[in-house]
């Protein structure tokens, strides 16, 4: 049972984990960032596609659909 508390003491002493846990905090803050800015900009891109889609449907008088 010693050997398993010195065992605790030393790994809340190690460094390494509290580096690998700042590392994990801000990986996932990177991905939370680029979830948010890629939603916004899904948005505008279809939203562009579906302006081009009716520009040309306009123009050729065609019946095609643009979702």
């Amino acid at each position: 049972m010693q050997k398993f508390g010195t065992f605790l003491n030393s790994f809340a002493a190690a460094e390494e984990g509290v580096t690998m846990v700042e590392y994990g905090l801000i990986a996932a803050l990177i991905a939370i960032v680029c979830i948010i800015a890629l939603t916004g900009t899904g948005v505008s891109v279809q939203e562009a596609f579906t302006k081009i889609c009716n520009t040309v449907k306009t123009a050729v008088g065609g019946t095609a659909t643009c979702s």
